[in-house]
Order: structure tokens, then C-alpha cells, then sequence
């Protein structure tokens, strides 16, 4: 590989990590402020409702790209940005501030500041250091919401539409294609050069190196895998080895790092790849060895 290779690859695996720890610092206060997205976090309906959930939204997404409904679909995810914005400042000002009036305004000025900034200044490293903020929170949402159980089962279907919808369908590449046209905010943008904008450049080829300037990746693959970690941090009763994280925490990070490796391999080969099997895959593998080799298994109770 060549040295403008390594670095952004090394860079998305830092990337990652970044996002999980963030996701498990904020994944406390939101529990305790009440933002989880389902009653019963142990309830596998849960799962089912997040996948039909995701299948009705690709398919709005996928509709409005082929009817000309680019500029609604930019609008749609604008505001599905916005709202995490105000989940994440919510939960942060809410532990500086006893003032709830003063942390609502802030919350809202700072959420409409963020969302301005991803769509009227997209530079590559505003997209990477908001979109790092919109991945953490929205794993700790969700990882707070679900317990392990239904979660591996969401990684597992995730994994397996993944697949299908980018190898057989591929309808994900007509998806991603779209989005990328309208400059929505959901990608990651990793450069291979310091000269590179986004602003300027977009994904199109670098004339000098008829190539792309920049690797991309889709922030449901930074934001998935991290799921796992938050709820075995919150749910997992096991013993606390490494800065109150468990040995099953620990070695889920691990697992997704690995998936995460598999899946630049292939990328590297220069073809389209559907991240969340290696990536999901990885991270439940890191977890289950995690489980076996500090006998954490009493989740596995919930099921029976």
C-alpha cells in the first residue's frame, strides 16, 4: 500500500476508537437524563422496530433520489443531524448547568450553529469533527436504549442487509451515490493529502492522480459497532478492569478495530465494500471472547 493509503486507514481506525470513547462518556449522563429510545430495553421487538424503521427510511431516501427529491432528502437528514445535536448538547450542558432554561437555549443555539456549519462550510474536517460528535451520540442513544442481547441481534440483520443490499441488490450504491451528490453531511471524509477540500474537490478524481483525493465512510459504519460497546458498558454486569470498562468492553473495541482492519483490506483492492459485516461482525466476535474469558455471561440469562 502506498503511504497516502496508510495514513487515512491508520487515521479511520483512530477515528473509531474516538467515537467509542466519547460514546461511553456520554452514555452515563444520557441514561440518567431519561434519553433512551425504547421502554424496555431488553425487549427484542425493539430490534425489529429499528430494522423495519431503517428499511422505511432507505426506502424514502432511495425514492426521493430517483424522483428528483434530492433538495427533501438533504432537508430530512438536516434534521435528523439537528435532533442528535440536541440530544448531545442536552446531556452536556445538562451537567454544567442547574439553569434549564439557560441549558435549553445554549443546547439549541449550539445544535443550530453545528447542523449550519455541516451544510453551509462542509470542509473536511468539519464534516470529520462534527460527524465524530453525531456517531458518539447516536451509539450512546441507542446503546443505552438496548441491551446486549437485542443488540447483537440488530448487528447481526445490519450485517446481513449490509451484504445483501451492497453485493446482490446494491441498491446501497445507488443510495450512497445520491447522498454523496447532495453533500448530506453522513460521511466521514479522510484525506490523502493536506491540500485536499471537500468544498472544492467533493469525491470527484484528483487531476493530478486520477484518483480520489479522499477515502469516504458512511458514519453507520462508525456508529453501529460502537452500539455494542456502549450497551455492554451500561448493561453488562461484569468487573470493571480499565477505567470502569470491563474486560467484555474492552475487547468489543478490540473486535471492531479487527473488523475494521478486514474491511480496509478489502477496500484497499480498490472495490466497493458493505463495511458492517466485518465491522459487526468484529465486534461481536471481540465481545463473546471478552464474555468467555471473564465468564461474563449473565445476559445470556435474559434470554432464557
Amino acid at each position: 500500500m502506498k503511504r497516502d493509503e496508510i495514513l487515512p486507514f491508520i487515521a479511520m481506525g483512530i477515528m473509531l476508537v474516538i467515537v467509542q470513547a466519547i460514546a461511553l462518556l456520554l452514555s452515563p449522563v444520557m441514561s440518567d437524563a431519561g434519553y433512551t429510545a425504547f421502554e424496555d430495553p431488553n425487549a427484542i421487538e425493539n430490534t425489529v422496530y429499528f430494522f423495519a424503521i431503517l428499511l422505511i427510511f432507505t426506502a424514502v431516501m432511495l425514492l426521493l433520489i430517483k424522483h428528483k427529491g434530492k433538495k427533501i432528502l438533504s432537508w430530512i437528514i438536516g434534521a435528523s443531524i439537528f435532533l442528535v445535536f440536541i440530544y448531545i448538547f442536552a446531556a452536556v450542558f445538562g451537567i454544567f448547568l442547574e439553569n434549564t432554561i439557560i441549558a435549553a437555549v445554549l443546547t439549541a443555539a449550539f445544535s443550530a450553529v453545528a447542523t449550519y456549519l455541516l451544510y453551509k462550510y462542509p470542509e473536511w474536517y468539519v464534516i470529520d469533527i462534527l460527524g465524530i460528535l453525531i456517531c458518539a451520540g447516536s451509539a450512546s442513544i441507542f446503546g443505552i436504549s438496548l441491551e446486549v442481547f437485542p443488540v447483537i441481534v440488530l448487528l447481526v440483520l445490519l450485517a446481513l442487509y449490509d451484504a445483501i443490499s451492497v453485493y446482490k441488490t446494491k441498491h446501497m450504491l445507488t443510495l450512497a451515490n445520491g447522498v454523496i451528490s447532495t453533500k448530506a453531511p453522513i460521511l466521514v471524509v479522510i484525506p490523502k493529502t493536506r491540500k485536499y477540500s471537500y468544498i472544492k474537490e467533493g469525491i470527484g478524481i484528483d487531476k493530478d492522480k486520477s484518483e480520489r483525493g479522499a477515502f469516504m465512510m458512511g458514519m453507520g459504519d462508525l456508529i453501529m459497532p460502537s452500539i455494542l460497546v456502549v450497551s455492554s458498558y451500561i448493561w453488562l454486569e461484569a468487573p470493571k478492569v480499565f477505567l470502569g470498562i470491563s474486560i467484555p468492553t474492552l475487547t468489543a473495541v478490540l473486535g471492531s478495530l479487527a473488523g475494521l482492519g478486514l474491511l480496509l483490506y478489502y477496500v484497499a483492492k480498490g472495490n466497493a465494500q458493505a463495511g458492517l459485516p466485518a465491522l459487526n461482525g468484529g465486534v461481536i466476535l471481540g465481545f463473546l471472547f471478552g464474555c468467555a474469558i471473564s465468564g461474563s455471561w449473565d445476559w445470556i440469562l435474559g434470554i432464557l
